[in-house]
């Protein structure tokens, strides 16, 4: 498990989590209306994957999950992808989202980390451009999901 500092700005607190904790986040954000078990990724419980928690208080709020992969058309390495970020919707638009994102991409770089890539739902796409990261290739559908956009950002 990584070394990670608590992280506390005003009633928010960032910390990392067990990869069942996303869920409650994960479910009603990503998944809405999909069985819990859509919940569960490749890879969560791999001793390299980071699942990052923010809290308001004691309650879960955000989340964001950072899993060693590489993409093949991104040659700098290492890399991590980026998956299953989300805020629950009655705290999206309060600048939270880049709190946790900005965290992760810190923790990335104390572990010589170049390069995080993610798979951005269209109506995500703007967000990242705000915090630097680059479209590569086409836009893609995923099944049940929707469009989603490969980007990436060098850290």
């Amino acid at each position: 498990m990584y070394n990670i500092h608590l992280i506390k700005t005003s009633n928010y607190k960032i910390k990392l989590i067990n990869p069942e904790d996303t869920h409650q986040v994960r479910h009603p954000v990503l998944r809405s209306g999909m069985p819990m078990e859509s919940c569960v990724f490749d890879g969560d419980n791999f001793k390299t994957t980071i699942h990052l928690g923010l809290f308001d208080q004691v309650k879960l709020v955000g989340i964001c999950s950072f899993f060693k992969n590489n993409r093949i058309d991104i040659s700098e390495t290492p890399q991590y992808q980026l998956r299953g970020m989300a805020i629950l919707k009655e705290y999206q638009g309060k600048g939270i989202g880049n709190l946790i994102l900005s965290h992760g991409e810190t923790l990335l770089k104390t572990k010589n980390i170049q390069i995080v890539w993610c798979n951005a739902r269209e109506v995500a796409v703007n967000f990242y451009k705000k915090s630097e990261y680059k479209i590569i290739g086409e836009p893609f559908d995923i099944k049940n999901i929707g469009l989603h956009y490969a980007m990436y950002k060098k850290l």
